[in-house]
């Protein structure tokens, strides 16, 4: 072979070369942009899945307790599983004495003007009979002093002032959680009467359909808000309960948990019923 032939030759190999590193550089290139592609549409739906599901949600003074299926809460009318058997009775494993001393201490600006009940002994014999007149009907209930004298009187006290009338049930729960919670007068979840109470609460305490609880924002913060449970509660013993709804009041809250609702206490569970719920009037029968 001359020599001009193997300059040409060698050339002609020294260019293959070159293309090839480039092709391979190329389509190194193209590999780590297609990568960081799928990186940030990965990073962007992860972070559209957070943001759906972080939104505000129920920011009570006082609430009952979180869902424990907050996400697959019930949002429309649905069917929904409600038993149809009442818990057994409350009862404390000892008795109280037969007085106690409450202490109601001022705690903030009252959702509607009330005076606290006074301060002092109050009987922890007997039961109250009231009952609740609702734009949806009639709940009959029983407040019983043997469970918690201090928020039975609190609560006669309210009915008693009119603190209750024109009063809107501002949360439902109808998964993990059956409860209807009322008794706040500005219907956000966040009014009270302007005192607060310690909590009379015992323990293994089994919540179940029936009873009547009050709710709270921790140790000793009752108010003026409490929830109807009327199914499942599988809750520790944080929440004093002091009376029990009749069959025929639970069929009223059955009717409006039925119903749904709007799925707009997104952290605490539940939201406002799509059937609403206002008190027209709370009546203690002497």
């Amino acid at each position: 072979m001359s020599s001009n032939e193997q300059r040409r030759q060698a050339a002609k190999s020294k260019l293959e070369r070159q293309l090839a590193r480039r092709e391979e550089q190329a389509r190194k290139r193209r590999t780590v942009a297609v990568t960081t592609t799928i990186v940030v549409v990965i990073a962007a739906v992860v972070g559209v899945y957070f943001l759906t599901r972080t939104g505000a949600g129920d920011n009570s003074a006082a609430s009952a307790p979180p869902s424990s299926t907050a996400t697959s809460e019930q949002s429309n009318s649905e069917q929904i599983s409600i038993p149809t058997e009442l818990a057994p009775a409350p009862s404390r494993p000892e008795p109280l004495p037969n007085q106690v001393s409450c202490t109601y201490r001022s705690k903030g600006e009252p959702a509607k003007q009330v005076e606290p009940p006074e301060d002092g002994k109050v009987s922890s014999k007997g039961t109250v009979q009231a009952t609740i007149e609702a734009n949806v009907g009639t709940i009959p209930i029983t407040l019983d002093r043997s469970l918690a004298p201090c928020t039975v009187n609190s609560f006669v006290h309210l009915a008693e002032s009119g603190f209750y009338n024109d009063t809107p049930c501002h949360r439902l729960s109808t998964s993990g959680l059956q409860m209807l919670q009322c008794g706040d007068p500005a219907g956000k979840g966040t009014g009270g009467p302007g005192y607060q109470f310690d909590d009379e609460t015992y323990s293994d305490i089994q919540y179940g359909r029936g009873y009547l609880a009050m709710a709270n924002s921790g140790a000793d913060t009752n108010g003026s808000q409490f929830f109807i449970v009327y199914g499942e509660a599988p809750l520790q013993s944080n929440y004093t309960v002091f009376g029990t709804v009749s069959k025929e009041g639970l069929q009223v809250v059955d009717e409006v948990a039925r119903a749904g609702h709007d799925g707009s206490f997104s952290r605490a569970g539940g939201g406002k019923p799509n059937k609403k719920v206002t008190f027209e009037k709370v009546a203690v029968q002497s």
